[in-house]
């Protein structure tokens, strides 16, 4: 698109008013003022010709696939001018929806060749799917009379993910036993309650993986070696509730809760066992189905940017009994979700029960430091005494609410959210060594 620019504007109407009073003065010299108007014309045609073509410019971004809320990654993007003049000066914009904080137009100067690379910061506000509309690009012809624009449709989503980068490297060197082997495969012996082979009996073994039959056949003490059993399945179900929505620390509950989800996500996957992640409010909403294999890590990471913030109070009975008919075999449901008091706790322990019937159920909440705050601060006041009172009452209606899940069989998970990831892969890893599926 090509335009004139207000300094070519300001030329052609300035003859406007040369042509009237020329007229009025020297009716003859009309003619002047014209010339004038067509001067200017034919200027802004030459500066349109001696500019850079529309035609021979190929921006070039490089679109993340996935951005992590509370940081910025970079966009790169190159300006290429396949020949002919280059430009002085060219300003980009880029138009992104609100899920993503603005970026104010950039002058670029200086060309190496006919390339001239830049980067955008890319900053999430908080996650969800952001998009790229549109990238704008206009400079000015030698002249300064024309402008012209170039409109580069993008149309790209991108998933706002919690950020789990500090973590992944924990998990591999932690987690991973082929971590440090490279790529061949490691055979998982020593743990776990999958028969695996005989070998001869040796100091240090536990005698209670003596095999007495074969060892008397065999004339020579042998024991059983057992691996690590795989292919189990691992529910994630997130609720997105209001209660769930409400800041902890700055940060919602729910970013908290899926970034401890995605970590383990990682390390069960690499383990070969299966995920799926599941969320719900009022009704039941987004369903991955079962993923297998470390390279299903990176759509969990952009299924979990689909849960999205609600306001809604939880439908327990609508959401349990959903992922309970989808379920065909025996699973390690992980719900992660928070009550106020045993009265709207009621439903969700009715629900877990039906759920405890089949599978293992596990549920992860935060240690409420708020409520904890009040109950040892100092009572300086009727207010803090009162305030403390009413703290310590709810903190006991929670420890009902824990002591009736732990009768049913419901292991349970309540700490800071600062160590709620770590203790999360210890429960897990804790569940296959007793071989609780």
């Amino acid at each position: 698109m090509i335009s004139p620019t207000p300094r070519a504007i300001f030329l052609m109407l300035l003859g406007v008013p040369l042509m009237l009073a020329i007229a009025l003065m020297a009716p003859a010299m009309w003619i002047v003022s014209a010339g004038w108007i067509v001067g200017v014309g034919a200027l802004i045609l030459l500066d349109a010709m001696m500019g850079a073509s529309l035609r021979a410019y190929a921006p070039e971004l490089e679109i993340p696939p996935l951005l992590y809320v509370g940081g910025s990654d970079p966009l790169p993007l190159v300006l290429r001018f396949n020949g002919g003049q280059l430009p002085h000066r060219v300003q980009v914009k880029l138009e992104m929806n609100e899920l993503l904080e603005d970026i104010p137009a950039k002058g670029l100067r200086g060309w190496e060749g006919n390339e001239r690379p830049y980067e955008f910061d890319l900053t999430p506000k908080r996650r969800g799917m952001a998009k790229l509309v549109r990238l704008w690009s206009r400079w000015q012809g030698p002249l300064g009379l024309i402008q012209k624009r170039h409109i580069l449709e993008l149309d790209r989503d991108i998933p706002v993910t919690p950020n789990i980068r500090w973590v992944k490297d924990e998990a591999i060197r932690l987690f991973s036993r082929d971590a440090a082997f490279g790529i061949k495969t490691q055979i998982e012996r020593g743990d776990g309650s999958e028969f695996d082979a005989l070998r001869e009996f040796s100091s240090g073994m536990d005698r209670r993986a003596i095999d007495w039959k074969h060892s008397a056949r065999h004339r020579n003490l042998l024991a059983k070696e057992f691996r690590t059993e795989r292919n189990h399945n691992i529910v994630f179900a997130f609720d997105t509730g209001r209660l769930m929505s409400e800041p902890l620390g700055g940060v919602p509950k729910i970013d908290r809760a899926i970034n401890a989800g995605l970590l383990l996500s990682y390390v069960s996957l690499r383990q070969g066992d299966r995920t799926m992640f599941y969320g719900f409010d009022s009704r039941p909403g987004l369903t991955t189905g079962f993923l297998s294999g470390p390279r299903g890590f990176p759509k969990a990471q952009g299924m979990a940017a689909n849960l999205d913030y609600s306001t809604e109070e939880t439908n327990y009975t609508l959401a349990l009994s959903t992922l309970a008919s989808r379920l065909e075999r025996r699973s390690l449901v992980i719900i992660f979700s928070d009550f106020v008091d045993t009265i709207s706790a009621e439903l969700m322990l009715e629900n877990v029960k039906r759920l405890t019937d089949r599978h293992l159920v596990l549920f992860a909440t935060f240690e409420d430091e708020a409520l904890s705050g009040m109950v040892d601060a100092p009572p300086e006041t009727t207010e803090d005494v009162t305030r403390a009172v009413i703290a310590d009452g709810l903190l006991a209606e929670r420890d009902v609410v824990f002591r009736r899940l732990q009768r049913m069989g419901v292991q349970i998970i309540e700490t800071k959210p600062e160590a709620f990831g770590g203790a999360l892969i210890s429960r897990y890893l804790q569940i296959k060594q007793r071989d609780m599926l």
